[in-house]
């Protein structure tokens, strides 16, 4: 019959499935194109890949030349050379500057090194050097920052300050100096030695050779002390004083110099003369 509904009904199926033909062959289409646009993707990375690897094959040509910049005074060139060495072989782009930086900074008096390159095969290097701000002990010196750098020193500058104290108290002894340095001097007097005992006990040494005893407890409040109250008689008569002790809950007590001896001579009078 013409208006049987199980004839449409089968005619629907014919259609729905002539419609998924072109459906797929279209997804088919869509994945066949993404897969020739990774593919090409894919053989351009890999031809750059090439071409950047050949391209850092020429120029990573050995270090010829070594440029050294800096105020150099206790730096040897022959020190630079020898700890430059081992990188020479190194190529340009290849050399490790993080390597050839710490090699530099370990040559005594070396504070820090800047390594750079410099095209086409060379490498710069700017060093700069410490500078002593203290002698530490008998033959150690220390820098600005209060860090001893370098030990058994054959010639220390005998004009620089003098900081003791026991194995790894550097940093605690160049803090008490450079807090105390700028108060004496605001007074008149110059510091010139400042030490720390084992037992922890402070003292310090005035330029005219006047040693200060502040001992191991209280000691911002005994220097206090020293500014406001001795300062004045060490100023005025600092020939004649060999030590100012503020090891007192009050007060201080002053060691005077011995006074000088007076030799008689030949042709001096007699005492009954």
């Amino acid at each position: 019959m013409p208006g049987s509904p199980f004839r449409l009904g089968k005619r629907n199926r014919r259609r729905r499935g002539a419609t998924r033909t072109p459906l797929l062959a279209r997804l088919a289409g869509v994945l066949e194109n993404n897969f020739r646009s990774v593919f090409a993707a894919a053989g351009c990375i890999v031809t750059s890949s090439l071409v950047l690897c050949s391209l850092a094959c020429v120029l990573d040509r050995p270090i010829s030349q070594v440029e050294v910049a800096g105020q150099l005074e206790r730096v040897a060139r022959v020190q630079i050379e020898e700890a430059v060495a081992p990188f020479r072989g190194a190529g340009f782009l290849s050399v490790d500057l993080h390597a050839l930086r710490s090699a530099l900074e370990s040559i005594p008096w070396v504070d820090h090194a800047r390594v750079e390159r410099r095209w086409p095969s060379g490498v710069r290097v700017l060093l700069t050097e410490h500078v002593p701000a203290a002698r530490w002990g008998e033959d150690g010196l220390m820098n600005t920052r209060g860090e001893l750098f370098m030990s058994n020193v054959r010639h220390v500058p005998p004009e620089l300050p003098q900081l003791i104290g026991p194995e790894g108290t550097q940093a605690q002894v160049a803090k008490r100096y450079l807090e105390t340095y700028p108060r004496l001097l605001a007074v008149g007097l110059r510091l010139a030695s400042v030490e720390l005992d084992p037992r922890g006990a402070w003292e310090l040494t005035l330029s005219n050779g006047v040693r200060v005893r502040l001992g191991r407890r209280d000691v911002d409040e005994r220097l206090e002390r020293f500014i406001r109250a001795a300062s004045p008689l060490v100023a005025a008569r600092s020939g004649e004083v060999a030590y100012i002790d503020l090891r007192y809950s009050n007060g201080f007590a002053v060691g005077w110099n011995a006074p000088p001896t007076r030799v008689a001579r030949s042709n001096d009078p007699s005492p009954g003369g």
